[in-house]
């Protein structure tokens, strides 16, 4: 009988480990890192950028309205044009540069689906004691919509001498992550990757970024 209790004790004890191991590891990857996996168009006419080449920024009607929200975005994207060597220069620019972003959240279930109300549930079959099959409506997640942001950066590069469009890329990402401030700044990076030359057809962009 002691014997017994010593083995409960013990097998008790390599859960407990177990368990805190576990839980390390799940606290460890909540504190790593993330991927945020873009999907790039690019198209481009150049085949070299000049050292020190400098850009201005031009906004839409629209954009201009927007007003500090479109700076914000340029601001994020004025990092990823300086990471390829372009410097931004209002006065004496040799490229214009119109950048974009967009951002649009939608309800969907934790499948990734579009989430309605009464269209996702699954049923579970249940027979009766008189032998019928009934089907019991059963709600995953508790029937409640979980957030997914659907993300698209996009930039268009003009020299401005001849008003020609020489470089033309467009970022998209979708995911669960709601920190716009986080997410978009690499997507631009994503946009650019490769600068001047783009591979033609979509690419997928994948970055690593901190949690």
């Amino acid at each position: 009988m002691e014997a017994v209790t010593i083995m409960k004790t013990t097998n008790a004890r390599r859960w407990a480990a177990l368990l805190s191991l576990a839980g390390a590891a799940l606290l460890a990857g909540c504190s790593g890192m993330r991927i945020v996996d873009s999907d790039v168009n690019a198209y481009s006419t150049l085949s070299a950028v000049p050292a020190g080449a400098t850009y201005r920024f031009e906004r839409l009607p629209s954009q201009e309205r927007a007003g500090e929200p479109q700076s914000r975005i340029e601001s994020m994207a004025a990092q990823s044009l300086a990471r390829v060597g372009l410097t931004r220069n209002d006065a004496s620019p040799r490229y214009s540069v119109l950048v974009g972003a967009r951002v649009q959240a939608t309800d969907r279930d934790p499948w990734g689906s579009a989430w309605q109300p009464w269209g996702f549930m699954s049923h579970q079959p249940v027979v009766t004691r008189s032998g019928q099959v009934v089907y019991v409506p059963v709600f995953p997640s508790g029937g409640l919509p979980l957030p997914w942001y659907e993300r698209e950066v996009s930039i268009v590069m003009r020299d401005i001498a001849t008003g020609q469009v020489v470089y033309e890329t467009r970022a998209e990402h979708s995911g669960r992550w709601s920190d716009n401030a986080a997410v978009l700044p690499v997507m631009f990076d994503a946009a650019l990757r490769n600068f001047p030359a783009a591979t033609p057809g979509p690419q997928r962009v994948a970055i690593e970024i901190p949690r």
